[in-house]
């Protein structure tokens, strides 16, 4: 099947490109590219069994012809707005996305995120469409230590989704509250307990006391979790913060400015 819908892809890549000044063709692009990732998974699982198979690779394979699509769509530049091609490029980007960050090959999504950003359509995309993309670039500059522009692409995801997808908003509060967390800003219990997250409740508390002892047993209790979310090694900078937090209460005790190493030393033995 999945041969089969490989095939499809690149015939319509030729038919697409061949389409001049003319976009109707979208829809049915998106159509079978979904399709062709979503076979492209499915032999990937069945292939698992075999010595030879390398994790992910059908769905590299996917990537391709997809990208070729997405370069017909990108290179359209003659067709008027209304009927370019390049309405077409960011859901082509958003299963890319999805491809790129299954198989660990995320430094792929850099020349995709620069086409969208330069793009004169980046921000008049259909909102769903928007909201997948801020969502996984956001992960991108988290991964990045970018935390300033993460926050601000997957606060913008989490806005936007809908309210009835419970499900994505909790995903994007996944990568969310970790970077909130390094930059200083705690998230509310109520928020933890509704998109059942109550992992973070334990490390948001150690981080605030700053009880370095505490953020470790609190990490060591979720690290399976936080390794399968991705997140574990951004959570380990919150040390740096719960270091903070706690030398600003023991400045707060000693009520002076000059301040004996030994008060810390004490501290952290803690």
């Amino acid at each position: 099947a999945f041969k089969c819908q490989e095939i499809v892809v690149s015939s319509f890549a030729r038919l697409l490109s061949a389409s001049k000044d003319d976009n109707w063709l979208l829809p049915v692009m998106q159509v079978v590219c979904l399709d062709l990732r979503n076979f492209a998974h499915k032999a990937d699982i069945q292939l698992s069994k075999s010595a030879k198979h390398t994790p992910g690779q059908m769905l590299e394979k996917a990537s391709e012809g997809i990208m070729a699509c997405f370069r017909v769509c990108a290179a359209d530049a003659r067709a008027t707005e209304e009927t370019s091609k390049k309405w077409g490029m960011l859901n082509l980007v958003n299963q890319l996305f999805k491809i790129y960050f299954k198989v660990n090959k995320l430094h792929l999504t850099k020349p995709l995120i620069r086409a969208i950003e330069s793009s004169a359509l980046k921000d008049r995309y259909a909102k769903s469409q928007l909201v997948t993309y801020r969502y996984y670039v956001g992960r991108k500059y988290m991964f990045d230590y970018n935390f300033q522009e993460a926050e601000e692409y997957l606060r913008y995801a989490f806005e936007h989704c809908e309210a009835r997808r419970k499900r994505n908003k909790r995903l994007i509060l996944m990568y969310l509250v970790p970077v909130k967390m390094l930059l200083g800003q705690m998230p509310l219990l109520s928020l933890l307990e509704k998109y059942d997250l109550l992992q973070f409740k334990g490390i948001m508390e150690s981080v605030k006391e700053g009880n370095l002892h505490q953020l470790n047993q609190e990490l060591e209790k979720h690290e399976k979790t936080f390794i399968r979310w991705g997140i574990f090694l951004i959570l380990e900078k919150l040390k740096i913060i719960t270091y903070r937090n706690l030398f600003k209460k023991v400045a707060l005790l000693m009520k002076t400015f000059q301040i004996p190493i030994e008060a810390f030393t004490v501290a952290l033995k803690f």
